[in-house]
């Protein structure tokens, strides 16, 4: 096959699939803006991808921009270069300031004109998560500050300034790994995907299997499987998004298809809201 023809399908696998994810950020923002509320589903979820997409374009740009690490990626991967491209760097940067949109509607209901609704507030495992991936990532930092090879272009088995993009890399992978649970486990207790939109669960879906296509076709061009290995971040995140999408599907078309909204939890988050209120007063 031409490789002509491999590049323009790697070219079109990325900017559709970039496509695909920015635009998957946008439909729960709307869904909650056009209900007034965001009942149905939790902060957990747009909360750690603030996190997890800060991780992402910090490593990405790391990845396509510094002649430092781009330098110490190929001494460790036999001379090849990084597999991201421009488009992986915007995605993020969409991905960040949407995620920081999305979750503002959690915790700033009033500002958005919204009912109060349950899970407006991080959990205490996720918020420890948060803190725990930014801790983890600093100590790796330090540890390559009193390396004395950081700055090696040639070295393999030191630590080096790679090691800390490889750290920050992969707090956005363990952000994928986590942040589907809790609203699994929020549509299983809830019996009903009301609130979630699914429309994102299905652009999220296309542009994870698009992902990993534009990484195995990239590879199969320099004829050397290391662009998956040695970017494992991008290769493991379509692989769980498209494991918990599945999960999504299954719920929102087979378990709970003919879920209904539920009145009652607005109702009583309102009261409690009114009882707060006359308190103060």
């Amino acid at each position: 096959m031409p490789d002509g023809f491999l590049y323009f399908l790697s070219g079109l696998f990325g900017w559709v699939y970039f496509i695909c994810w920015s635009l998957s950020f946008y439909p729960q923002s709307i869904l909650n803006y056009r209900r007034k509320s965001t009942s149905g589903s939790h902060v957990d979820f747009p909360f750690l991808n603030c996190l997890g997409f800060f991780a992402y374009m910090v490593s990405n740009m790391a990845f396509y921009y510094s002649p430092l690490i781009r330098a110490q990626y190929a001494a460790r991967h036999k001379g090849l270069t990084p597999t991201v491209q421009f488009n992986d760097i915007t995605f993020a940067a969409n991905g960040l300031i949407m995620s920081f949109v999305v979750t503002s509607q959690y915790f700033f209901p009033r500002q958005w004109g919204f009912t109060p609704s349950l899970g407006n507030r991080p959990s205490r495992f996720i918020s420890g998560i948060f803190l725990g991936c930014i801790l983890g990532a600093v100590a790796i930092i330090f540890v390559v500050l009193g390396s004395p090879d950081r700055d090696s272009l040639t070295a393999t088995d030191a630590w080096v300034w790679l090691d800390t993009i490889y750290a920050v890399s992969y707090v956005k992978l363990v952000v994928t790994f986590i942040k589907y649970t809790p609203q699994v486990l929020f549509n299983y207790r809830n019996k009903s995907t009301v609130g979630w939109s699914i429309h994102q669960i299905l652009l999220d879906f296309s542009g994870s299997f698009l992902s990993i296509a534009q990484q195995a076709v990239d590879s199969y061009i320099q004829h050397d499987w290391s662009g998956i290995t040695g970017n494992p971040v991008k290769f493991s995140l379509g692989n769980i998004s498209i494991l918990y999408n599945a999960i999504f599907l299954v719920q929102h078309f087979i378990l709970y298809r003919d879920a209904q909204e539920k009145p009652e939890e607005t109702d009583a988050l309102l009261g409690r809201e009114r009882d707060e209120e006359a308190r103060v007063e």
